[in-house]
């Protein structure tokens, strides 16, 4: 069970949060401000931290600052969460170490998508039999799943809602909804985070065989 800590002063956005990780499988941890948030990750560290920028005193940047110079955790994957949409503060961000961008609002699709896609990402495939497990996710995503759940699965993964993903490929909401039953039946997926995670393996399949 991969932990997350969420660093939010906003206490309406951080219930969501909550309670959106908790749903999916996460063991969350959240903290109302940056100090007590950089008290909680050197206490006990996370997999992954979702942090408010424009915070009271420690502000999101101070807290990136901070744990980016502490070896014991620069290496959490580190998820910027703001109100702040120009590109200036999210060049910044990044600039400053942070892994991934996340502007408010956003639905509980586009964060389960962004958390998982984050912990996909960093998680290693080196070892041989990893390699092997990985190919044969690959190989079960062709041979069980059509072409159009594919393409929905790859939009699934992206945080689209089935209400979008029915505007964007211009069909019916209920076939986005019987698709994407039907891909949770047959990657035994059990929630959204689990579905997220076949979209990032299905992202790795040549396009040719798409």
């Amino acid at each position: 069970m991969n932990s997350i800590l969420i660093i939010e002063d906003d206490n309406v956005v951080r219930l969501f949060m909550e309670k959106v990780l908790l749903f999916e499988g996460f063991d969350v941890r959240v903290a109302s401000d940056g100090e007590s948030g950089v008290a909680a990750l050197r206490q006990k560290r996370a997999d992954l931290v979702l942090c408010d920028i424009m915070m009271p005193g420690m502000n999101g940047h101070s807290v990136l600052e901070i744990l980016k110079g502490d070896s014991s955790v620069a290496d959490i994957p580190f998820i910027f969460v703001t109100a702040l949409s120009d590109r200036e503060a999210q060049r910044r961000g990044m600039c400053e170490g942070a892994d991934d961008y996340l502007t408010k609002p956003f639905t509980p699709e586009e964060l389960v998508s962004t958390v998982v896609s984050r912990l996909c990402r960093v998680k290693e495939f080196r070892q041989q039999p990893e390699k092997t497990i990985f190919q044969d996710k690959i190989a079960l995503l062709c041979q069980q799943t059509t072409e159009r759940e594919r393409e929905i699965l790859l939009l699934v993964g992206q945080g689209l809602t089935s209400k979008e993903i029915a505007a964007r490929l211009e069909i019916r909401l209920n076939t986005v909804e019987v698709h994407r039953a039907n891909l949770m039946k047959k990657l035994d997926a059990a929630n959204a985070t689990t579905l997220v995670r076949w979209a990032l393996i299905a992202e790795q399949i040549p396009a040719s065989t798409k």
